[in-house]
């Protein structure tokens, strides 16, 4: 117990002063959530230094945020098992709610202490004050962390700093940011025959992803995890569900990456060569699922185009079928290497307004560059090749079965007609 206290004030201190020097405080108070701390001043000279708070999580990490007289933001983070080398700053890949990653680097002042200064960003700053949860991904490993109540804690971090400056660290108390207080309909008789407000309704939501390393990261489409409002679940087919993690999403080519806890001895591997036009293809997902089958299905046909909708080249076109439920899920070539991934179909009902002609097997999937520069920037390692030998459709369905997951949440209903 007491080395955990000394994690936790040598993180207070260190990152409050700099790393030459130590600190004094904390001073004042700041209490949001779980984030404890206050004004911190430098041992040496008496002079405030900055504004702090912690929170320690069950894992034994402690973590810090920090504003410091120049108005410089930083994260901490302390584990009294670490041993870190001082002076060797090395980069960190952050992701809040797993939206655009943000390269960072960590700079040890302690073999127990890691701090990571903060670019003045002001999307980085919504994201964090935003975020419910957070992934730090360094040397091979991702760290994950639920925030609370961040939103709150920069702006009380910024009036501590304002507070001590103007008035003095003699004059340090509660640094706390009053909320703003809800707005309330005035008050009066209820319109005669008004609708009382509808809540908000939620229902199953589900898509397919496959995976791409042994260490359980596996991909699907970004609108498959866009509405989840609770934990992510995927499951092999016959196999217990279990809680995936948002690594990192790409909205613009619909990618997202989660994280399962376990590893897998199988995984899809990618082809290394591009596909072309008029090869043969197989689609494997979980359309609509609950109503059909409750295992994947299977379906075939070839690349009909190298680009999809206004010649966009980042995506095949495909007459293989898909519905609702397959998004996400692996486009096999022949060979069984994944060559795509399934994202949709195209829109029925507005073709049929603007041309009167019904579309037949007009669906599209990402191409696998895009996919292979997303893994890349979210620093997963994943396997190419680019197998010569074609196998029949049920050998390919065999060996997908390792690596397909139906993924599903609950998720806020949209009035509007879902993606695939």
């Amino acid at each position: 117990m007491r080395s955990a206290i000394g994690a936790v004030v040598a993180a207070l201190c260190l990152m409050a002063a700099p790393s030459t020097v130590s600190a004094r405080g904390p001073y004042g108070t700041i209490n949001v959530g779980n984030w404890k701390g206050g004004a911190y001043t430098n041992d040496q000279t008496g002079a405030f230094s900055s504004c702090a708070a912690g929170t320690q999580y069950e894992s034994g990490i402690y973590f810090a945020v920090t504003i410091n007289d120049k108005a410089g933001w930083a994260l901490g983070f302390a584990h009294d098992k670490w041993t870190l080398r001082t002076g060797q700053a090395f980069p960190i890949v952050l992701t809040f709610d797993g939206q655009t990653p943000f390269n960072v680097h960590g700079v040890p002042l302690t073999d127990k202490l890691l701090q990571v200064p903060m670019p003045d960003n002001s999307a980085l700053i919504n994201q964090f004050r935003s975020a419910k949860g957070m992934t730090a991904y360094t040397q091979g490993q991702l760290f994950q962390f639920k925030l609370d109540q961040t939103a709150q804690l920069l702006p009380t971090l910024a009036n501590c700093v304002a507070k001590v400056k103007q008035l003095g660290i003699a004059a340090a108390g509660d640094f706390s940011v009053p909320l703003a207080a809800p707005k309330v309909a005035a008050a009066g008789p209820a319109t005669p025959g008004a609708a009382p407000a509808k809540p908000e309704r939620t229902g199953n939501q589900t898509g397919t992803g496959f995976v791409v390393s042994t260490s359980g990261h596996l991909v699907t489409n970004a609108h498959v995890i866009e509405r989840c409002t609770g934990d992510i679940q995927g499951s092999l087919t016959g196999e217990a569900p279990v809680t995936l993690r948002v690594v990192s999403s790409d909205e613009t080519n619909d990618l997202a990456l989660l994280q399962a806890p376990g590893s897998f001895k199988e995984v899809a591997v990618i082809k290394d060569k591009a596909v072309r036009s008029g090869d043969s293809v197989v689609a494997i997902g979980y359309p609509f699922h609950g109503l059909l089958t409750s295992d994947f299905t299977v379906t075939t046909g070839i690349v009909s185009s190298l680009s999809g909708i206004r010649n966009d080249t980042r995506f095949l076109q495909i007459s293989a079928a898909v519905q609702p439920g397959n998004s996400g899920g692996p486009l096999l070539a022949s060979s069984g290497e994944v060559v795509g991934v399934v994202t949709g179909k195209l829109d029925a009902m507005k073709v049929i307004k603007a041309t009167g002609s019904i579309p037949e097997n007009i669906n599209f999937a990402i191409k696998t560059g895009a996919l292979r520069d997303f893994l890349d920037n979210s620093a997963v390692s994943y396997q190419t090749a680019d197998s010569r030998t074609d196998l029949k459709t049920p050998d390919i369905t065999r060996n997908a079965r390792a690596f397909t997951l139906l993924v599903s949440c609950k998720a806020k209903l949209s009035s509007e007609s879902a993606k695939n």
